[in-house]
């Protein structure tokens, strides 16, 4: 019995770390300018390599991410 508690917290653990991962990609898909559908939608399907495919793909040039920056809240940022 113990061994399936143990299973039960470190499955508890893995999807909190998938759905962390989920709303990373969304945030950063979003933030590139791709909206956050297509950032969930591959945080739902590659969990955290997603947020690595993120990273690396191009931003589109009208973004908030090449306006603003990454973690930007666009208070300083002149549009």
């Amino acid at each position: 019995m113990n061994v399936l508690a143990l299973m039960g917290a470190t499955a508890l653990w893995l999807m909190y770390l998938w759905l962390a991962s989920c709303i990373a990609a969304g945030y950063l898909s979003n933030r590139k300018g791709y909206g956050e559908k297509a950032g969930v939608a591959t945080g739902l399907c590659l969990s955290l390599i997603a947020v690595i495919v993120w990273l690396i793909w191009p931003p589109k040039p009208e973004s908030k991410w090449k306006i603003v920056g990454a973690f930007g809240s666009g208070k300083d940022a002149v549009r």
